[in-house]
């Protein structure tokens, strides 16, 4: 199975957010290569948010081009199986964190947003931390830090509040 048609298969089991649900499915059909950063009306991108609930806290990253705290993800690339694979490599890439394990049930949240590249139509996923994780930052990151639930929509734009909200619901 190709990596397009795991994203189809994830979206068209995710329950929420029907009309943007719809809308990633609509793109998926109009293109072929929408998993991919060279498609330039948008492409897929998978993301997870790191969460240490023993410790009510999550793992943000200030983005080196973005300039703001978001959550760890990034572009599909070809030796991602899944989107789940892609979100958990981008996690563990950007946190520095090994054994990273995402939460069941499939994504979280969907986020459609602008960026310099193209319209990403993010798949949020939510990773839980190992016991003891110590985080490493990347060439990706200007900062990596843990914040408190509390200060999360301090630091963090409505999109990432957004998702915290809806894995905390999980939990």
């Amino acid at each position: 199975m190709s990596l397009h048609d795991d994203a189809v298969l994830v979206l068209k089991s995710y329950e929420d957010q029907e009309e943007l649900r719809q809308d990633y499915l609509d793109h998926l059909q109009a293109h072929p290569d929408g998993m991919w950063k060279s498609c330039a009306d948008g492409h897929i991108t998978a993301s997870a948010l790191v969460i240490d609930p023993e410790h009510g806290r999550v793992l943000l990253t200030l983005h080196r081009k973005i300039r703001m705290w978001l959550q760890m993800g990034g572009h599909c690339e070809p030796e991602d199986a899944t989107l789940a694979d892609a979100a958990r490599r981008e996690a563990t890439e950007e946190s520095g964190i090994e054994g990273l394990i995402l939460l069941p049930g499939g994504p979280v949240r969907l986020d459609r947003h602008l960026t310099p590249c193209a319209w990403h139509l993010d798949v949020q996923y939510a990773a839980l931390a190992p016991a003891g994780a110590v985080e490493s930052i990347s060439d990706e990151s200007l900062d990596l830090r843990w914040f408190p639930y509390a200060e999360v929509a301090d630091v963090a734009d409505e999109s990432v509040v957004r998702l915290l909200e809806a894995t905390r619901a999980r939990l």
